[in-house]
């Protein structure tokens, strides 16, 4: 624990980046004299690149006396992060995790400074509003926990950082490699956090003001790209990522090392060797396509399909019944229960006497990518030996086997970014780098017997993540790197359109009556009412999975 002293002062950052357009000198100015009107603030640090002489700040001598301007690399390099910190003359770190304008409440600085002082805190964060014209909409943040390990963990605007809480986790625990391009502020908060509370103060103590003003010229130069601008796509990144987390779990003796514990025998009474699972609701414009595109595969072995309906509302359910007719594969389960999330659909096919040894994931707004699909995904699962059979008596190496995937749109064609891999979760090293990730990467397919004794949560958002953090904790996961799955990005998609709150629903044009006139317009101006409501929805999926995240890390670190 740090020695609880009397916190009095604060260094700031702030980053200025050229996307703030001709408006830069002004807002610049105007958010460095809202800040030092707080007396706790000592030091002022602006971060660019390449800033040269296209910023004048037109604030007083006195002020300007408290500005300091450091050249960074990239955000945040493990270079940047240490020289940040080699600059704090301060008890404490305020850090603008991106350029948006910001201004405090009158005593938010002195609060978050309290907070740290008297929670023996590392690292604290809180609640915003944010001001659009005359409304003011609350944006709450979400609880940090053992799990919250994702890099992309959403702290608002802003963190303090305890200049004390960073100078002892960097001595116990090491230094910030330099060599890091993006991970600089990730590692040191993993390092703080093995030790000290990250703290949320559920608490508005600061506003962000409108976008920042851009120009049409704005970032056309060379060189001139947001500063907190990252592509967490990059491999590079990724890998970097992964190299972080991997050390806080050896850190926190959480790491699974390649032990795997051996599969149990084959469901013996198995009707087929893989059965095709497709949980559904109101998917009239894409059910059939789903369903033929399965119809449609060419196996060495026995499957079915198990389309599991949720009550559709519209011409799903006679769709499926047309198809289920003709196609003695196709098995129509409409469960009676209607508190069902996507986890609990699957429940229903995997504990039902027709479920094959390997149930084999396809969204209902999804296709195969071709007709030997499935073929590929079970034969995955496979040990690498001589016989290319795909028995149902043989035990499999792999109790999962994650596929990849394409994007494309309504129509089938391909869209960026195209070939979706999810490459960080590798056969090395990926139940270790699960527990950063946001998702196990699709389609997926599961070995019946390892399944049936997990079973799904019955919710319809991390379901499939908690099966595969669980599953990762004994098993080993397959992996396929072929696209063996067209995922049709449009307004309809699941993924696009999570409920709100605990609402069963899928758009919000499913709500808004057809005869209002202007939907698109209504929308589009309701949309500044219901964003705090979808952000506290994805805060409340978020913090389930960190939680899912937590119960692994200590079932995990209670196995040694």
């Amino acid at each position: 624990m740090l020695r609880r002293t009397r916190l009095r002062t604060m260094t700031v950052v702030l980053p200025f980046g050229y996307e703030y357009g001709d408006g830069a000198a002004a807002q610049i100015t105007r958010q460095i004299e809202s800040i030092t009107s707080h007396p706790e603030v000592n030091r002022i640090l602006i971060l660019h690149r390449n800033l040269r002489d296209r910023l004048l700040i037109a604030a007083s001598s006195e002020i300007l006396r408290k500005v300091r301007f450091i050249e960074i690399d990239t955000w945040l390099s493990g270079r940047a992060m240490q020289k940040i910190l080699d600059a704090c003359d301060s008890d404490a770190l305020l850090l603008m995790l991106d350029s948006h304008e910001i201004a405090f409440e009158p005593r938010s600085l002195e609060q978050f400074l309290a907070a740290i002082e008297h929670a023996d805190a590392g690292l604290v964060y809180s609640d915003f509003r944010q001001v659009r014209g005359s409304e003011a909409m609350e944006y709450p943040t979400i609880d940090y926990q053992l799990g919250s390990l994702r890099d992309s963990f959403d702290f608002g605007h802003l963190v303090v950082i305890s200049k004390g809480a960073a100078e002892q986790a960097l001595k116990k625990y090491g230094p910030i490699d330099p060599a890091f391009k993006w991970g600089g502020l990730y590692d040191l908060r993993l390092k703080i956090s093995t030790d000290l509370p990250i703290l949320r103060i559920p608490e508005a103590l600061y506003v962000k003001k409108a976008a920042a003003i851009r120009s049409a010229q704005a970032g056309q130069e060379t060189g001139d790209q947001k500063i907190c601008q990252v592509d967490t796509t990059d491999s590079y990144y990724q890998i970097e990522a992964e190299h972080i987390l991997t050390a806080h779990l050896k850190r926190i003796g959480a790491y699974l090392e390649e032990n795997f514990s051996p599969l149990p025998p084959p469901v013996l009474d198995c009707p087929v060797t893989a059965s095709v699972i497709i949980p559904v609701y109101n998917r009239e414009a894409t059910i059939v396509g789903a369903i033929e595109s399965a119809l449609n595969q060419i196996t060495s072995f026995s499957y079915n399909i198990i389309v599991v309906d949720d009550s559709s509302t519209d011409r799903t359910t006679q769709l499926i019944r047309q198809i289920a007719d003709k196609h003695r594969k196709v098995i129509h389960k409409t469960p009676r229960r209607r508190d069902l999330g996507i986890g609990g659909l699957w429940n229903e096919a995997i504990y039902s006497p027709e479920c094959g040894l390997y149930a084999v994931q396809l969204d209902s707004d999804d296709v195969y990518s071709h007709s030997r699909a499935l073929e590929t995904m079970v034969g995955a699962f496979r040990k690498p030996t001589g016989n290319s059979g795909a028995a149902a008596c043989d035990t499999p190496r792999y109790a999962m086997v994650v596929g990849s995937y394409t994007y494309v749109d309504f129509n089938l064609k391909e869209i960026p970014q195209g070939l979706a891999q999810h490459r960080e979760l590798s056969l090395e090293n990926g139940r270790n780098n699960i527990l950063r990730l946001d998702g196990p990467g699709a389609p997926r397919a599961y070995y019946l017997p390892v399944l049936r004794r997990i079973g799904f949560p019955n919710v319809s958002y991390g379901e499939d993540y908690a099966v595969i953090l669980r599953i990762s904790r004994e098993y080993q996961i397959g992996r396929v790197f072929d696209s063996v799955c067209l995922v049709r990005q449009w307004e309809g998609n699941t993924s696009r359109s999570l409920p709100l709150g605990n609402i069963k629903s899928t758009s919000l044009k499913e709500i808004v009556p057809a005869s209002l006139g202007n939907q698109q317009e209504f929308i589009l101006r309701m949309r500044p009412i219901l964003m705090p409501l979808i952000a506290a929805t994805r805060n409340r999926y978020n913090a389930y999975k960190d939680y899912l995240r937590t119960v692994e890390i200590q079932a995990r670190m209670n196995r040694h």
